[in-house]
């Protein structure tokens, strides 16, 4: 991606213009943008999360390396992969001279991630199925592990959001709305004014965050709510898939699943709210009736002492199971 330079103001908010560049060096053929780095910054925000989490609860830092090395490459990967797939004619190229020319550009234009193209969706399914192979290979709860995840996610996607206000993209419709937000670029006289869409789904995510880890993993008044494994990662599919599924809705440059009826996005964060809530309902009635099962277990709150011991009964409780 080329050093492109926008102008971004929030006059609503009292925010001047910003000169705001995509990359924050370019020398030849090396760039390294903001986006990119903003996205390192999240993941390994996420990591750490899940690693305190992991000391918590007694599991090595092997399990973590394990964990943190394929979930973030299954998710970049799933989210190039659930891109391309949507957007599959941008990528195909017929002008390299002949079927194999045309073929090996086309294949580089799709692994060209450094050019952009990423959905979230695709990295949410693609690295949460590899944590689930991860957790399930070293005898781990496997719902206890997206509970962790979970989370983390919210986190790097607060963060991660930010990769967007510079390259003045993911924004929404024209709107004269207080918190608007302005973006001019060099060659553009005129100021438009949009939905800062990515700023109201980092605060949805972050806001869910700060309620999911006070809530049920920081705060002693309230730890007694988490109940049963999977109930915080229920929790995050219904609070993200609210939140996207409105905000989506906003968007200028979503994914159509039909034309100017509904996006890709949309159908997807419906569909992770229903699947939320038939899961957190089921737990809750499973729990009151007394009929645990290996996908409805009673949470165990383990001290720093006993950590290490609680992990090796989980272990023995899930080979059984496998």
């Amino acid at each position: 991606m080329p050093l492109k330079i926008h102008y971004i103001s929030f006059p609503g908010l009292g925010i001047g213009e910003i000169k705001v560049n995509t990359n924050i060096l370019e020398i030849g053929n090396f760039k390294i943008a903001w986006y990119g780095l903003i996205i390192m910054i999240g993941i390994l925000c996420a990591i750490t999360y899940v690693w305190l989490r992991f000391k918590e609860h007694g599991y090595s830092s092997d399990d973590l390396i394990d964990l943190a090395f394929f979930t973030v490459i299954s998710g970049v990967l799933g989210a190039r992969i659930y891109y391309v797939i949507f957007e599959i004619e941008e990528y195909i190229v017929t002008d390299a001279g002949g079927f194999f020319a045309n073929l090996f550009a086309t294949l580089g234009e799709m692994v060209a991630i450094w050019n952009g193209g990423l959905a979230i969706y695709g990295g949410i399914i693609a690295g949460g199925t590899a944590a689930v192979l991860v957790a399930r290979h070293k005898k781990i709860n496997m719902l206890k592990i997206l509970d962790f995840l979970a989370p983390a996610v919210m986190l790097a996607q607060s963060i991660g959001r930010w990769g967007n206000f510079f390259n003045a993209e993911a924004h929404g419709g024209i709107t004269a709305s207080f918190i608007r937000m302005g973006i001019r670029t060099e060659t553009q006289a005129v100021t438009r004014f949009y939905h800062p869409t990515f700023l109201y789904e980092s605060l949805w995510n972050l806001v869910g965050f700060l309620a999911i880890w006070l809530i049920f993993v920081k705060l002693k008044q309230t730890k007694h709510l988490h109940k049963f494994n999977g109930q915080i990662f229920y929790t995050y599919l219904i609070w993200y898939g609210l939140g996207r599924a409105w905000i989506e809705g906003l968007r200028t440059d979503s994914l159509w699943l039909v034309d100017d009826v509904i996006r890709v996005s949309q159908l997807v964060a419906i569909l992770s709210i229903v699947v939320g809530t038939a899961l957190m309902v089921y737990s809750f009635v499973m729990l009151y009736k007394g009929k645990e099962n290996r996908f409805v277990k009673r949470v165990t709150v383990p001290n720093t002492a006993d950590a290490k011991e609680n992990k090796e009964k989980e272990e023995d409780t899930n080979g059984e199971d496998n």
